[in-house]
């Protein structure tokens, strides 16, 4: 039967699952997707992600590819997915690729930002589950100055979960943008990839909050860029804070969207 290859752009809070990775016995995003579209397309469809999300973990722009019957045009398939989801998980756009697509393969780059509270409203529970509340006293300019020094590329060995990567995996990756923004009562941190590992941008923005409050010094931060292993590393920060805002594909795997 012909298929249509599509790029599926989902928002999701993380709240409610256990992470991207459909399990047996937890519910999980990609889970959530693959039964809407299984009852749409009266068939199994696999839902493959451009990475996994960790439970709580939430997404504005995480990218999903499948492979649906030719019958089901993108505008058509995100009104007809959207009115059978559950009301945490949402697609925003669906995008028709060439039959090469691969949502994770493909992808050139991805984007995260992680949101900070600091002050006692961040305690508010309209506000809490999307942001970690930080009350410390901290150092502005240290936090600038820790995004400058992992900009470009090195190994962020000690920013990952040990065995996660593959063994003969370098744990290299291109930091194309690291910033940290002001706003209302609080921060967001900005970062975008070619890759990331698993924990890597929770495990740096704890390691920088250590660092702008005190409690290590900035050299630190240049020595775990060159370390061996993760023994050093500062716990990683709340998962609920992180959100995957955008995975980013060459211009050429697109041929229209909805």
């Amino acid at each position: 039967m012909p298929a249509r290859t599509l790029q599926l752009v989902v928002h999701y809070d993380g709240r409610g699952f256990a992470g991207w990775q459909r399990q047996p016995d937890a519910r999980t995003v990609q889970g959530a997707l693959e039964e809407v579209l299984e009852r749409l397309c009266a068939g199994p469809v696999p839902v493959l992600g451009a990475g996994r999300t960790d439970a709580g973990v939430h997404a504005r722009g995480q990218a999903a590819g499948v492979k649906v019957p030719e019958r089901w045009e993108p505008g058509e398939l995100r009104r007809a997915i959207n009115a059978l989801l559950p009301s945490d998980v949402w697609v925003s756009s669906v995008h028709e690729m060439h039959a090469e697509f691969h949502a994770r393969y493909s992808a050139i780059a991805r984007r995260y930002s992680y949101y900070v509270g600091t002050s006692e409203e961040a305690l508010s529970p309209f506000r809490r589950p999307w942001e970690w509340a930080f009350r410390m006293p901290f150092d502005r300019g240290l936090l600038d100055g820790c995004a400058r020094m992992i900009l470009g590329e090195h190994s962020f060995r000690a920013f990952a979960v040990q065995g996660t990567a593959p063994a003969d995996d370098n744990h290299r990756c291109v930091i194309r943008e690291a910033i940290w923004h002001d706003r209302h009562d609080g921060l967001a941190f900005e970062i975008e990839a070619n890759r990331f590992l698993h924990h890597m941008v929770r495990f740096l923005v704890g390691t920088m909050l250590d660092i702008a409050s005190g409690r290590r010094a900035i050299d630190d931060l240049g020595k775990l860029l060159v370390a061996v292993d993760n023994r050093r590393v500062s716990p990683p920060a709340p998962a609920h804070g992180l959100f995957l805002e955008r995975v980013i594909y060459p211009d050429h795997l697109y041929l229209s969207a909805s």
